[in-house]
């Protein structure tokens, strides 16, 4: 199989030399095997729910039986007539609610979790799997998009911006800031009001000073080699988002899943 490389760019986005490409971004992409390995590792997030078996239980109510032309439900003691205890009234008890021993967890072999990873790395580097999914690369210099070591040392959101100006990556902040909006149903009660669509994910090596900077930034994502994983190359369960490697992280890339890894 040949070798494929790419270009690495600088800060302004200039060429500034080549780098071969691990063999890990040739595996075949197998979207049945990363949806799996997403829903993996969203269910191990869930949390366990259960309920007292005597919730909605302990009460004296009774049925008044028939005749009074009025449903034969239980009835609390009274002149109110409210109901109790009977499935799905007001202050009675859920017909079948949550059991704390069902399994919520969806397991998945380490081989096959290992296969979704490295299946949606190769993803990344795929333009037309990456323009599927939604993000806006008329204006990417290149996918993968390799860039120099040099970004793990921006500190400032400004700094992190005109980089990714330099290298096209603009248009697609721009669609995530326009995808911005308030989210349908309930869930805008509950902590989640707005919802926006997802943005480009950036992989270094240590790149500690490069979260602070790109956190305020739209949909960005900062995240090392060691702590990728497939939910992060695949948001929903959809392979090939929009990836910045350093060309630090492409190197530990080939010690990670290389052909003797």
């Amino acid at each position: 199989m040949a070798e494929k490389t790419a270009e690495i760019f600088d800060l302004q986005g200039k060429v500034t030399g080549k780098i071969t490409l691990p063999a890990v971004f040739s595996t075949p992409v197998r979207p049945d095997v990363i949806k799996r390995a997403v829903l993996a590792i969203q269910s191990n997030r869930l949390q366990p729910q259960g309920r007292d078996p005597m919730a909605g239980k302990r009460t004296t109510a009774e049925s008044r039986g028939t005749g009074m032309g009025i449903a034969r439900v239980p009835r609390i003691k009274g002149g109110s007539g409210r109901a109790a205890f009977a499935p799905s009234t007001v202050g009675g008890r859920q017909p079948h609610p949550p059991r704390a021993e069902k399994k919520i967890v969806k397991d998945i072999p380490k081989k096959e979790a290992k296969l979704a990873l490295t299946s949606a790395i190769a993803a990344t580097a795929q333009k037309e799997v990456v323009v599927k999914r939604g993000h806006a690369v008329e204006k990417v210099v290149q996918i993968p998009l390799i860039i120099d070591d040099a970004i793990e040392n921006l500190t400032r959101v400004k700094d992190v911006e005109a980089v990714f100006t330099s290298l096209g990556i603009d248009g697609d902040i721009t669609r995530v800031r326009d995808s911005r909006n308030i989210r349908a149903g309930k869930g805008k009660l509950r902590g989640r009001k707005m919802k926006q669509a997802v943005g480009p994910l950036i992989v270094v090596c240590d790149g500690v000073n490069l979260v602070a900077a790109a956190s305020n930034i739209p949909g960005v994502q900062v995240t090392t080699v060691l702590n990728l994983n497939t939910e992060m190359l695949a948001p929903g369960t959809h392979p090939g988002r929009l990836t910045v490697w350093t060309n630090g992280a492409i190197e530990q890339l080939n010690t990670l899943y290389g052909e003797n890894a």
